[in-house]
């Protein structure tokens, strides 16, 4: 797998981030029990791990799963910045090579890089249905999404894999590639609060 520009995938997901009203964050998503304040929380806590993950860091970022947590009063000044940290992180060819640690799990870093790729590309589209937003992902990213989430429907049988994808949703095979990915996560690409 070669280098991904995450930079795209994440200025997308940060434009999806800005504007959203206090109001907006109890809104439910198509994370199955998670609000937008939650998935925004998720979205936070994977950016920085994430990073981790690219740097080869040691630390209890890259060993503790982002998992549902509470979003910051700050969230608003924060996310741009680790965005923008994340998506430098993984421009390093290093990052993709050797191995690295994320989630208290090891893989090689072209695995994490992929992961990294699909969190957002999927978070991304999460947030924007559960507010209205308009949401076009980097074509690069959703391709790099589509093999991970292809291999772990495989692995699963398409039951899906506790903690990352729901059950795969049956999506035409003639469909764009955005829907088969939405489809494998366990997500209906026609969904709407």
């Amino acid at each position: 797998m070669g280098i991904v520009d995450l930079g795209p995938v994440a200025g997308q997901v940060r434009d999806v981030t800005l504007g959203l009203a206090d109001e907006q964050l109890d809104g439910v998503t198509p994370c199955d029990g998670y609000a937008v304040r939650d998935v925004l929380a998720h979205v936070l806590g994977l950016s920085v791990a994430f990073r981790g993950a690219a740097e080869k860091a040691d630390g209890a970022a890259q060993n503790a799963a982002p998992t549902k947590a509470e979003l910051p009063a700050d969230w608003r000044e924060r996310l741009p910045g680790l965005l923008d940290d994340l998506a430098e992180a993984w421009r390093t060819p290093d990052a993709w090579d050797g191995m690295t640690r994320v989630g208290g799990v090891d893989l090689p870093g072209s695995a994490a890089g992929a992961v990294a790729a699909n969190e957002l590309v999927l978070h991304g589209w999460d947030l924007a249905r559960a507010v209205g937003a308009r949401y076009e992902p980097d074509g690069a990213a959703v391709h790099t999404a589509y093999g991970f989430a292809s291999s772990v429907a495989e692995s699963t049988g398409g039951k899906g894999q506790d903690g990352l994808f729901g059950p795969a949703v049956a999506v035409p095979e003639d469909a764009p590639l955005f829907d088969r990915l939405l489809g494998l996560s366990g997500r209906t690409p026609t969904w709407t609060p």
